[in-house]
């Protein structure tokens, strides 16, 4: 399983409240710094899902790229790199009491950046499978695991329909993951006319999940609520869905079987503050499917 692009550093302040009050100073709890954003939260999830699962990117050579390398290291995930001088991508998310956040996000990289495709070439010859994050460098690897005939999967976050920065990663995926917070009505079956997609996931936060399979009825797949584990921070939810859904899918479950487990793992990711702190691992999420079903 290779992730190509998307891991960062997320500063996390938890507010009394979202949107903030119109004050000059609002007190807050200790801020907090994560390895972070979605790649890694996918590469992470696979990981602790039993899956050998690498990621690619590009960093910088700066404290928080040097700390992402350590993690890797230290987590035994495979990490291959090229350090470029605008550094390390980073956000600062808010998060309310109840888990709702507000993330700003600093990408860094220059519109249009390009690196040496060998930096993914030989790992997708022996993957089995390649998730694409919307980096804009990460387009370019989208042709080669076509070429190479391997299934791809992407996350088009809050893609509104229209932007055409998402459109390659939308038109050349097998399994499309979306937010339903900005798109139109009309949007997953856009991707479902104009691309490979033999599935779309839009998801809708405390609504759930909608499952759209090609040919089939549209599911709907509730949010759940964990025994003993209450909600506290949302950060990363959509990630850990992602990571249960393709675990599955890689190990021959069917589609709806793959959004119970996501829906499982991004409720259990939700009891947790912080980004990517706690993400299920397979023996946890076997568990609570036996239990939940």
């Amino acid at each position: 399983m290779l992730v190509i692009g998307g891991v960062g550093i997320d500063t996390i302040v938890r507010v009394p409240s979202l949107p903030l009050a119109d004050v000059d100073t609002v007190p807050v709890e200790p801020i907090e710094t994560y390895l972070a954003h979605t790649g890694h939260g996918v590469a992470l999830g696979c990981h602790l899902l039993g899956l050998n699962a690498g990621l690619v990117d590009v960093i910088g050579d700066d404290p928080e790229g040097a700390r992402i390398r350590r993690a890797y290291e230290e987590l035994g995930i495979p990490l291959r790199v090229v350090l470029h001088p605008s550094g390390t991508r980073r956000s600062v998310n808010l998060v309310a009491p109840d888990g709702r956040r507000l993330s700003m996000y600093d990408a860094r990289h220059p519109a249009g950046l390009r690196v040496d495709p060998n930096l993914w070439r030989p790992l997708i010859r022996r993957a089995e499978h390649v998730h694409v994050s919307i980096m804009d460098f990460a387009r370019d690897a989208l042709g080669d695991a076509i070429a190479a005939d391997r299934s791809i999967s992407t996350d088009l976050h809050d893609w509104d329909g229209r932007n055409d920065h998402h459109k390659d990663f939308a038109t050349a995926s097998d399994i499309v993951f979306v937010s339903k917070a900005a798109l139109p009505d009309d949007g997953v079956e856009w991707i479902l006319a104009n691309g490979r997609a033999d599935v779309v996931v839009a998801m809708a936060g405390a609504d759930g999940s909608y499952l759209h399979v090609r040919g089939e009825k549209v599911r709907h797949f509730p949010a759940i609520d964990l025994p003993d584990r209450p909600i506290v921070d949302t950060n990363g939810a959509g990630d850990a869905y992602v990571a249960a859904f393709l675990a599955r899918y890689l190990d021959g479950a069917p589609w709806p079987e793959a959004a119970r487990a996501a829906t499982i793992a991004a409720a259990w990711s939700c009891t947790s503050p912080g980004t990517h702190t706690n993400l299920i691992t397979a023996e946890s999420l076997a568990l609570l499917t036996r239990q939940l079903s």
